[in-house]
C-alpha cells in the first residue's frame, strides 16, 4: 500500500479518485476515509505489483502534483 498526504485539496476525495483514474492509476483500490490522505492498495489484475507500484508513483504526481508519499507498506518497499 502506498500512502500519500494530499493535504487540504479543498475538494471532494471523489474528484482526487476521479483525476487517478483519468492519469491512468487503475491499477488500485484508492482509499480516502482518512482526511487529507489517499491509500491505493494494489489489487491482482495488475500484470505485476511492481509494474502497478511504478505506475502509481508517475500517475499520482502527474494526477495530484502536491501529493506527498509518506508511507511504502513492508511489503512493497523494496520495489
Amino acid at each position: 500500500m502506498l500512502k500519500y498526504d494530499v493535504g487540504d485539496q479543498r475538494c471532494d476525495p471523489n474528484a482526487l479518485v476521479e483525476r487517478l483514474g483519468a492519469a491512468g492509476c487503475t491499477d488500485a483500490l484508492v482509499g480516502t476515509g482518512e482526511h487529507g490522505y489517499l491509500a491505493l492498495e494494489f489489487t491482482p489484475e495488475a500484470d505485476s505489483v511492481e509494474c502497478a507500484v511504478r505506475a502509481a508513483l508517475v500517475d499520482v504526481q502527474e494526477a495530484i502534483p502536491s501529493a506527498r508519499l509518506v508511507n511504502i507498506s513492508p511489503e512493497i518497499s523494496g520495489l
